[in-house]
């Protein structure tokens, strides 16, 4: 019996991976579930699968979950450092799905414990790769993905030695704004920007996507995970959504991971791995799809993948500062602050006075460091907001 842990567990993410482990009792038994504010749904699933601990994010609302909990042998806490005792208790799978930089810290503990890390997170490898990565090796532990791009290029590299690797691709949508003429970008709306031509998502996963921040996120994350230059990593806007990564190899061959909108596809690979496992997702059928059509993103349209490649470059923090100043960057332009262009001139803005002045990028790379230089962007993003609203 396999012991795991989800965090996050109330998210989309952490509901598909309860799906699949209530779908098979007999083989997983669940150590530590954690969640933010829905308690209900939170206390909810820790008795369901019979959890041994159930943990808030928030402080406040321990009460509520000891209440929610009552006539359990569930035990209830709160807080980060709940958050990350939780994570670093006894379980052979963790699944970290905590939304934006709160799921590093956790994350590294469960790594330290060397446990396998699902990683859904996405901010964990951006802000903090090395950091990562490292912490893996010197415990043992394996990080396996659940992106669907990153699991899509893991699947693609079975059997395969990475020498021969001569390119990765990974393919966007192209979000909201694909077919947009360029000069109306400028005055796109949030609403426009949270409506995605394809499948309902969050509001910010969505701007993301129309932004193309998203995909530059992916981008440092494959540079990170796969130990490829930043040369070898390439975008292609795929509106159909079907077709998730390519590795193209040295003698020519291209293996391409194909799978339907259904994120509990990578979500159970990494939770079988190393086996493969009936899985409750509807197969693709080729011929009613019809067509797949590719063609390569407009770097005036979508700058951000220009910034990912500055921020491979560098490295080091420049991670972490890219992560904090797009997550604020966007906070700006829901506000109403600032228009959809600017979220990249601001961006790229923080980026060269942190590079250029403060030097972030020769610090050491550390748990404190990137959490000072997360703050520090956040701090930066709000001063050039300003300067350009004023």
């Amino acid at each position: 019996m396999k012991r795991v842990s989800i965090l996050g567990a109330t998210g989309s993410i952490g509901q598909n991976t309860l799906d699949l482990v209530q779908r098979d009792r007999s083989a997983f038994q669940v150590v530590a579930l954690t969640g933010g504010r829905n308690i209900a749904q939170l206390a909810q699933d820790a008795i369901a699968c019979d959890a041994e601990i159930a943990v808030t994010a928030h402080d406040s609302l321990l009460d509520d979950l000891r209440a929610a909990l009552r006539g359990t042998d569930i035990e209830a806490a709160a807080g980060a450092t709940a958050l990350e005792e939780a994570a670093a208790r006894d379980a052979d799978w963790v699944m970290s799905a905590i939304v934006g930089f709160a799921g590093l810290a956790p994350g590294l503990a469960a790594l330290r414990t060397g446990a396998t890390l699902a990683l859904a997170n996405k901010e964990s490898l951006v802000a903090a790769g090395q950091l990562m990565m490292g912490t893996a090796r010197r415990a043992g532990a394996r990080i396996l993905p659940v992106d669907s791009e990153h699991s899509g290029i893991f699947q693609a590299l079975v059997g395969e030695d990475a020498v021969a690797v001569q390119r990765i691709i990974i393919t966007a949508s192209g979000g909201a704004f694909r077919d947009w003429p360029l000069d109306q970008l400028i005055h796109a709306t949030p609403d426009e920007a949270a409506t995605h031509p394809n499948w309902d998502m969050g509001q910010r996963i969505t701007i993301d996507s129309a932004s193309m921040f998203n995909k530059a996120m992916e981008m440092i994350e494959t540079r990170e995970f796969f130990g490829v230059s930043p040369e070898q990593i390439e975008v292609l806007i795929h509106p159909e959504s079907l077709v998730h990564a390519m590795v193209h190899y040295v003698d020519g061959a291209m293996m391409a991971h194909m799978g339907p909108h259904d994120m509990r596809h990578a979500i159970g690979y990494a939770l079988n791995w190393p086996e493969r496992r009936d899985l409750p997702v509807a197969p693709l059928d080729l011929a009613r799809v019809g067509q797949l059509t590719f063609e390569a993103p407009d770097p005036e349209r979508f700058p951000a993948l220009r910034l990912a490649r500055d921020v491979m470059e560098a490295r080091g923090l420049m991670g972490a500062v890219f992560n904090a100043a797009k997550e604020r960057a966007l906070d700006h332009f829901i506000a109403g602050k600032i228009g959809f262009m600017q979220m990249n001139t601001i961006v790229e803005e923080v980026l060269a006075r942190l590079e250029g002045h403060d030097k972030i990028a020769e610090r050491p790379l550390t748990l404190d460091t990137t959490a000072r230089a997360d703050n520090l962007a956040r701090m930066y993003v709000d001063s050039v907001a300003k300067e350009q609203d004023g």
